[in-house]
């Protein structure tokens, strides 16, 4: 309330004038910490509410004991060192499955409350700007979905594995879970005897006491938090040399050891393959995670992808099919995980060049021819478009199905923008590009713009132009070189046909991420894929 005008004085002195502004600090902080917690965001296009401002994240230290059980909680730590970019009062964390017990915020007790999918933390004493603090979170992980909650752990027949992508790993442990805040992880696995875990990352020990071992791992380059893996299960590790002494680790069922040993023995020439193209191997380490679980699809979990153990012991697949697939997930080592993309839009980066070298490797020692692919996506790409926007231009999500971003708009339709490319640069300006690209953003994040900029500056012309089309236009473009490629209208189908297709579908889908997201329909309209 104003004070009467009698009671105001003209002059006030310059301590009290300070003790007032001081009194009026204090009033609008008391206010603010009153105020009730918020979910924040960094303002993805796509997913508004994930990652959270005013820090960035150095390291992640994460703790789990399995019961030996998974469908009950793991008892869990999270320890995250931040440096703030901005003075805080509070800070937000996403995580949206588990109980939290505690929170510390450099060795002190602190506050906590929930708000949507963040955990929003108010320490005892406020954050000043560009200082270190360290967070830790004392908390369950519970490894059985809630409602509309998918992703995170993945049930396995023997125990878990993760599947973060693309905004799931704040169901599993505390973070700023955007891939645009990358950063270097610790990773302590209790587990029972009987049980072997493993997690992205080099071993650097195995404690045994009291009928349990705990495993830990740490990573030596940075990492988004949706390509974080942790396995847990009766599991084989296998290790042989890849090029130049690389080391290759792989994960399968103890019991599979020797049934899947042709696909392991695969992986070494396949780095070699990639390396050839796009240079040295980004990473300490490569493997696959072969887990007994039906996910739908396979992952580029960083230096493990994780895959279907039954895309390899089914026979609904070629065998050439299944090796690209393995490529697909292997490139995503280069792009998606080396180079993360800045925001989710960016994901045909990621996706495009995974299924580039995927359609490249058929056609180099399968004889799939790469120029029919993507006739054939061309013919589609006008409706890939209006049904999930132009590649750099997604649509959001549709409701419920946070992953449907991932439609073929970004996989064989974002491929069809490289080849594009291809063939208006021409091949050795391309492939000098994809070289420098992943040179230059290593263990970083990068963006559309950044790859036109590039792409202009190898070209030696600005191609800003010509990309615009490609990347954001609602229509496909010409192609290069191919006046004769045109869209092709979708085929009317009856709907016995329909019934016949869905029923199919069913029994042999898989959501590869290989090129044409299975899930959306796309996978009917790709080549060379029976």
């Amino acid at each position: 309330m104003p004070l009467p005008s009698r009671q105001r004085p003209h002059h006030r002195p310059a301590r009290r004038r300070k003790a007032a502004l001081l009194a009026a600090a204090v009033s609008v902080c008391l206010l603010a910490a009153a105020a009730p917690p918020a979910p924040l965001g960094v303002g993805d296009r796509l997913y508004p509410y994930l990652g959270n401002p005013g820090y960035d994240v150095a390291s992640y230290d994460l703790s789990f004991s399995y019961p030996g059980t998974n469908d009950k909680p793991l008892q869990a730590v999270t320890t995250i060192n931040a440096r703030t970019t901005t003075a805080l009062d509070r800070l937000n964390l996403d995580f949206a499955h588990g109980t939290v017990s505690s929170v510390q915020v450099d060795g002190r007790p602190a506050a906590f409350a929930r708000a949507g999918e963040d955990l929003v933390v108010t320490p005892e004493r406020p954050l000043r700007e560009g200082t270190w603090t360290r967070i830790t979170v004392r908390h369950t992980s519970d490894p059985v979905p809630a409602k509309d909650q998918d992703g995170g752990w993945v049930r396995t027949a023997d125990g878990l594995a993760m599947a973060n992508q693309a905004d799931a790993a704040h169901l599993v442990f505390p973070c700023n879970d955007h891939p645009s805040d990358k950063a270097m992880f610790t990773f302590r696995i209790t587990a029972p005897d009987g049980y072997t875990a493993v997690a992205n990352g080099v071993p650097t020990g195995a404690d045994r006491a009291g009928g349990a071992t705990t495993w830990t791992y740490r990573t030596r380059h940075p990492m988004a938090t949706e390509l974080a893996q942790v396995s847990i299960g009766r599991s084989a590790v296998v290790y042989r040399d890849g090029p130049h002494g690389l080391t290759v680790r792989d994960v399968v069922p103890s019991a599979d050891r020797t049934a899947l040993e042709p696909w392991l023995a695969k992986t070494p020439g396949q780095i070699a393959w990639m390396e050839n193209k796009v240079g040295r191997f980004p990473f300490e380490r490569y493997g696959v995670l072969m887990a007994q679980a039906s996910t739908g699809f396979e992952l580029e979990t960083q230096t493990l992808s994780l895959f279907e153990k039954q895309l390899f012991t089914q026979t609904a697949y070629p065998k050439w099919y299944i090796e690209s697939i393995m490529v697909h997930e292997l490139s995503h080592q280069w792009f998606g995980d080396s180079v993360s993309p800045r925001t989710w839009s960016d994901v045909w980066l990621n996706e495009g060049h995974a299924t580039w070298y995927e359609a490249l490797y058929a056609d180099e020692t399968a004889h799939k021819p790469m120029e029919e692919r993507m006739k054939a996506a061309y013919g589609s790409s006008d409706r890939w478009r209006a049904a999930g926007g132009p590649p750099a231009l997604p649509k959001a999500p549709a409701p419920g199905e946070k992953i449907s971003i991932f439609r073929p708009n970004v996989y064989d339709g974002a491929a069809l923008v490289l080849y594009a490319l291809r063939q208006e640069i021409g091949r050795p300006a391309f492939e000098r590009l994809e070289r420098i690209w992943v040179q230059e953003h290593r263990d970083a994040t990068a963006g559309t713009a950044d790859f036109v900029r590039l792409a202009s500056t190898v070209a030696g012309r600005d191609l800003s132009g010509f990309l615009q089309g490609w990347l954001y236009g609602e229509k496909t473009p010409p192609m290069p070189g191919h006046p004769d490629w045109k869209p092709t209208a979708a085929a009317k189908v009856t709907k016995a046909a329909k019934a016949e297709r869905a029923t199919k579908a069913g029994q042999t889908a898989q959501d590869t991420k290989a090129g044409s997201a299975a899930k959306t329909g796309g996978a009917v309209e790709v080549p060379a894929r029976q």
